[in-house]
């Protein structure tokens, strides 16, 4: 008896550091909106995400090598390591150009707010997790409060390619999610997000000859690329890697909607964007949503069958 109540105890305290991890992964990934603001003028979008990878993914080789993550032995996977890469590869040009056709607000609904519900499925499919029904309900609460946080204070469009671009993001995204956990039970989270980072970084390579990259010489242009690589893209991933390995693939994309919470608060506070009544609306139910799915850590939030 004392001994179940100690492996529960334990597993409710991994639970709540794993949340914590993702959560604190996704207030990393909320300032990229932010920082790309003050991307000088001839940055471009597609241009952005492809010297983020490769400065992050850099910076990820370094970070793991200097901790010996890569001297484990055994191979790699190769399905899930190259569906993890081309994943993350995708999502950049995806979801920007989502965004171009149809619009910040709803290019950034349906990316990110359909990637839980698309990694609670892929969970269940890939890796028997049966995600709950609080984490749906609190899953809908966060989307519905991100839905108000952006869309009053947008020109919202619908684009129908827009939209299926953005909702291809939030394929990607999940099924990073999903490929990365895989890996997560045989490699450490170190080593996992420096060789899913590289080759990501090496399939959008082409991007980097094909752009024009003068705004890197500038020193904002600079400071941005480097906020971006190093901040927003490695030490954020090595957060959500390590918080994966303690909660299931639903409940951490789920916690990771804390981003757009994050950008939207930034952009109140930072770019001086308006403050209304169905912004604080939206900002109070995604804090609920992910309060309720918090509640009694290490229990409800989906396990495997």
């Amino acid at each position: 008896m004392g001994s179940r109540l100690l492996s529960d105890t334990s597993n409710q305290s991994a639970s709540l550091d794993g949340q914590w991890f993702v959560l604190a992964a996704a207030v990393l990934w909320g300032t990229t909106g932010t920082a790309q603001a003050f991307a000088p003028i001839g940055a471009q979008p597609a241009a952005i995400g492809a010297v983020r990878l490769a400065i992050g993914g850099l910076a990820l080789l370094i970070l793991a090598h200097l901790r010996g993550a890569l001297r484990r032995g055994g191979r790699w996977p190769k399905v899930q390591t190259g569906l993890a890469a081309a994943s993350m590869a995708a999502y950049q040009p995806l979801f920007f150009a989502g965004v171009a056709r149809t619009g910040v607000a709803v290019g950034t609904i349906v990316a990110i707010g359909s990637a839980p519900i698309l990694a609670g499925g892929l969970g269940y499919i890939f890796r028997k997790e049966r995600p709950g029904p609080k984490w749906m309900g609190s899953t809908l609460l966060a989307i519905f409060g991100c839905a108000l946080i952006f869309l009053p204070r947008r020109n919202v469009q619908v684009d129908e390619r827009g939209f299926l671009l953005a909702l291809g993001a939030g394929v990607c995204y999940a099924a990073y999610a999903v490929a990365s956990k895989e890996l997560l039970e045989d490699k450490p989270p170190d080593a996992v997000v420096a060789v899913v980072f590289c080759l990501s970084a090496l399939i959008l390579a082409p991007l980097l000859f094909t752009t024009d990259l003068k705004w890197l010489l500038q020193p904002r242009g600079l400071g941005v690329a480097l906020h971006l690589g190093l901040i927003a893209t490695a030490a954020a991933y090595v957060l959500f890697a390590r918080g994966l390995t303690q909660i299931p693939v639903a409940s951490a994309v789920t916690f990771s909607l804390a981003e757009p919470l994050t950008a939207g608060m930034l952009g109140l506070a930072v770019l001086g964007e308006q403050f209304t009544l169905a912004i604080s609306l939206g900002i109070a139910l995604v804090f609920g949503g992910l309060a309720l799915l918090s509640m009694n850590a290490g229990r409800g939030l989906g396990g495997k069958q």
